[in-house]
């Protein structure tokens, strides 16, 4: 997935181009955030298993 994001951030049309920077961000922070949140569901769902073992 990293490397199409990149090649598409390449090779894309101008409307690609014309999102910048907003293009990389989106997905990989929108990737980013729901991975840790099913990271945290199902690690939590566990009672032994504690993600992240300290919230502070």
């Amino acid at each position: 997935p990293g490397a199409a994001a990149a090649l598409i951030a390449v090779i894309g049309g101008p409307e690609v181009h014309a999102l910048g920077w907003w293009y990389p961000l989106l997905p990989v922070g929108i990737g980013c955030a729901l991975m840790l949140g099913v990271a945290i569901l199902v690690n939590n769902l566990a009672r032994h298993r504690r993600y992240p073992v300290h919230w502070r």
